[in-house]
């Protein structure tokens, strides 16, 4: 019996320790003090890449099928034109998305009146030929677009470019932080946690929204074709965010 209780006490005592030595290492973590910091760099990149939403929309008065008929005649033009103008293997394509056919009702004394069928489709160009985007754009247009619902420009890589710019942000982490933390009077005592992104955004967004209605009737498509102006693909900016916390001792 004796035994028994000798042995209960070690176990005790031993078990005592260990949480008492486990208590004191979760306190040193949780009172261990850290300092956090964000910083970003920046730089500015040339777009390789545009995508161009060209709108087009058709109706008749009295039937659908009509309407979808001369939709499909007018999109498969210009998506056999633009097709033969890019550059398929650097991985420039040619996409309809956003079909879409409906009749069109008004409404007047609680009653509903037909008034047309309408149908529209969306062809995308994604291409990597920027100095061409004008000839596409104005090309679409002489051959039935109504619209060009949107340009959008993009740089298809830019990893190298990233890992410099999180470099250089990782290091003015390091340097905001010592700068906190010796004004503290303390120092840093290794990393806490650190994670860093790139993202880009269009520092200047172009404008070339027009209607098929805007070229005079007279014109012919020769010079419909030659009526495009330079447009400006302007820069892209990547960023690098890193967010670092640091202990301090």
């Amino acid at each position: 019996m004796r035994k028994i209780a000798i042995a209960a006490l070690s176990v005790a005592v031993i078990c005592g320790f260990v949480l008492k030595g486990g208590q004191g290492a979760i306190a040193d973590v949780i009172e261990r003090g850290f300092v956090s910091v964000s910083t970003m760099a920046n730089t500015e990149l040339p777009p390789d890449v545009v995508e161009i939403n060209i709108a087009v929309q058709t109706s008749d008065e009295k039937s659908l099928q009509k309407a979808t008929e001369q939709n499909k005649q007018i999109s498969d033009k210009i998506y056999t034109a633009l097709s033969s103008m890019i550059n398929k293997e650097a991985g420039d394509y040619v996409k309809t998305i956003n079909y879409n056919a409906a009749p069109i009702y008004s409404y007047k004394n609680d009653k509903k009146n037909l008034i047309k069928y309408e149908v529209s489709n969306n062809v995308i160009v994604h291409t990597k030929s920027i100095k061409d985007a004008g000839k596409m754009i104005d090309k679409a247009i002489s051959l039935g677009a109504t619209n060009i619902n949107d340009i959008q420009f993009s740089v298809s890589e830019y990893d190298k470019q990233c890992n410099d710019l999180l470099s250089v942000a990782a290091k003015k982490a390091y340097t905001r932080a010592s700068i906190l933390a010796s004004s503290a009077g303390n120092g840093l005592n290794g990393i806490k946690s650190m994670n860093g992104s790139c993202s880009t955004s269009e520092s200047a967004r172009p404008q070339y929204r027009m209607l098929a209605k805007n070229l005079s009737a007279s014109a012919s498509v020769d010079a419909a074709e030659n009526s495009y102006g330079p447009i400006q693909a302007g820069v892209i900016k990547l960023f690098a965010n890193v967010n670092a916390s640091y202990f301090i001792k």
